[in-house]
């Protein structure tokens, strides 16, 4: 490679932050506030706040295909089209299936958002907080291996992040899904209320309440000095939204750490590997390709956060060799790149409900019913590990007539509302195994020279015994509160699609068994961190974003600290 150096010192830093998408932008605004020269490397282009959301006050009618991705673009891109938020509003926030090619070995879905902020401007924003049990899980019932924490030493952490944030939710005391730092609630729907209520007749330990969701419900003072305002309930959040009324990188944490005047973000820049020095025993850099010009240049600090999300983490830290490290920086054990995992999505029900025909809500709630896991939670009860969460939502269509498919009946049909639907999903924990795996390829590379990544990743016995147990669990609770037409299906779809990828750097107490101690350095390697999906131990059955956020939080200002104690 042609090294580009006109200057050390130029390109000096005391952090460096690999990614800017949800971890990456807490990474960058925790160290940026502790007084630390901060770079920011993003592999896509720059987005600014509102500037750069071009379809964020689209009509329906202002997009040449009402916002359908026309045929020829679904066959160029088989794997970017089976995401449920792409479409013409959307697609300039997805990487296209050409953009970063990768090998499946077995059928793996990779959903990428390449651009600053990441997929943190189009993921789902759902927040809840793990439990004690789920940080217990794994020496309980002999999975993966034991965390090296506990959610008592999360717990403050979860609040740090959850009240800059802005978390909506309500306080439901359960003890499988710890409450947190909450807005105002979103509300349920009466025949989301009538299922509730006909959950808590029937169990002792299924419990059915208001999601909790990234969106600012009541803001507070510290969003109105981010420049945030109140959700709108437009539900149009994959656009980007100019009121900054739910959580990116790009409305909150990277323009708060920009105020400091400590942060350098460079977006266009591939990160290559991070660069090892034997005689100090530490990382001292990253490589970076400039993906326009193919030109490579050497960035250098004292701390390295590798935040890329979780496939492209792997693929750095495996690609990041010397003497010292053969197979990827920190990799003694040979383990980088196993145990990755992701959560089953499997499984839903459709029903309707006959009823309530008064009854009908206000704007596009941008949260749904959830149900916290009540399986295996305290002990091993069935035949499969773990559990899954449950999430539904009752909704009406528009009453259109069987007879008029045009003209004034229909047209005065269309402004009526329709019958009750009832849709319920899962969202299933899977068990890190060591077979599921990435690794590089020894033969291809993509267009910046750096080998392509391998994902060999499957379901196993494991999860089709979890889904086969919600969609009957889900069908006799829909029963038993008088929904009709119920029917069960698996789609069949894809690990990755679930966009929740984890594992492959897994936090541990050994050595010998895990790459990231309790505060996500790399044992062998103090001076990297690792705070996204790939530091998961386990998935447990939440969305796992605000486990990331808050990782990440604390993991930066442990950096911070020892920094300050001259130990890194």
């Amino acid at each position: 490679m042609n090294i580009n150096g006109p200057g050390k010192d130029k390109h000096t830093y005391d952090a460096i932050v690999i990614g800017s998408g949800i971890s990456g932008g807490w990474a960058a605004k925790e160290l940026c506030e502790k007084g630390l020269r901060t770079l920011v490397l993003e592999r896509g282009r720059d987005v600014k706040h509102i500037q750069d959301y071009p379809t964020a006050m689209n009509n329906p009618w202002d997009f040449p295909h009402r916002n359908r991705m026309p045929l020829d673009f679904d066959e160029k891109n088989p794997i970017a089209t089976k995401c449920y938020a792409l479409d013409e509003g959307t697609q300039h926030f997805f990487a296209k299936d050409a953009d970063h090619p990768y090998v499946q070995e077995k059928p793996f879905d990779w959903i990428k958002g390449y651009q600053v902020g990441g997929k943190s401007l189009i993921w789902a924003r759902q927040t809840q907080r793990w439990s004690k049990y789920d940080f217990e899980a794994n020496a309980r019932d002999g999975a993966a291996i034991d965390w090296p924490i506990r959610y008592d030493e999360l717990a403050p952490w979860y609040s740090h992040v959850e009240k800059f944030a802005g978390i909506s939710g309500n306080k439901d005391g359960l003890d499988t899904l710890p409450d947190g730092e909450f807005l105002k609630p979103w509300e349920l729907n009466c025949v989301e209320k009538h299922i509730q209520k006909s959950v808590a007749a029937a169990y002792n330990d299924r419990h059915v309440i208001i999601g909790r969701c990234a969106h600012l419900t009541e803001p507070k003072q510290i969003h109105f000095d981010q420049g945030r305002a109140q959700c709108q309930a437009r539900h149009l959040c994959y656009r980007g939204c100019p009121y900054g009324g739910y959580f990116s990188s790009n409305s909150s944490t990277l323009p708060w750490a920009a105020k400091t005047g400590k942060l350098t973000l460079r977006p266009f820049s591939v990160v290559e590997s991070i660069i090892y020095d034997e005689a100090k025993g530490k990382a001292t850099g990253v490589r970076v390709v400039d993906t326009n010009t193919k030109q490579v240049t050497d960035y250098f600090a004292r701390i390295i956060f590798v935040n890329a999300a979780c496939l492209n983490t792997n693929l750095v830290l495996l690609n990041s060799t010397s003497r010292r490290f053969p197979n990827g920086l920190g990799n003694d054990n040979g383990l980088m790149g196993h145990y990755a995992a992701f959560h089953n999505y499997r499984g839903a029900l459709n029903a309707t409900y006959e009823g309530f025909e008064d009854g009908y809500y206000y704007g596009r709630r941008p949260t749904t019913a959830f149900m916290p896991n009540f399986r295996n939670v305290h002990r091993q009860e069935t035949d499969f590990q773990r559990g899954y969460m449950v999430a539904f939502s009752a909704s009406r269509g528009r009453g259109v007539p069987t007879e008029a498919s045009f003209g004034p009946e229909f047209k005065e049909a269309m402004t009526k509302a329709g019958n009750w639907h009832v849709y319920m999903m899962m969202q299933g924990e899977t068990v890190p195994r060591y077979e599921n795996h990435l690794r590089l390829s020894k033969d291809l590379k993509d267009q910046w020279g750096i080998p392509q990544l391998v994902t060999s990743i499957g379901y196993t016995d494991n999860d089709e015994k979890l889904m086969k147990d919600f969609l009957e669990q889900g069908q006799i609770m829909l029963e038993q509160a008088g929904c009709k037409h119920i029917t069960a299906g698996d789609d069949k779809r894809n690990p990755g699609l679930d966009i929740h990828e984890m594992g492959g750097v897994r936090m541990g107490k050994d050595p010998k068994t895990s790459l990231l101690n309790a505060h996500n350095q790399l044992h062998s390697v103090k001076n990297v961190f690792v705070t996204d999906g790939a530091a998961m131990t386990s998935t447990g059955t939440q969305n796992p974003s605000i486990t990331f956020m808050a990782l990440t939080a604390r993991a930066a200002n442990f950096a911070a600290a020892e920094m300050k104690k001259k130990n890194l």
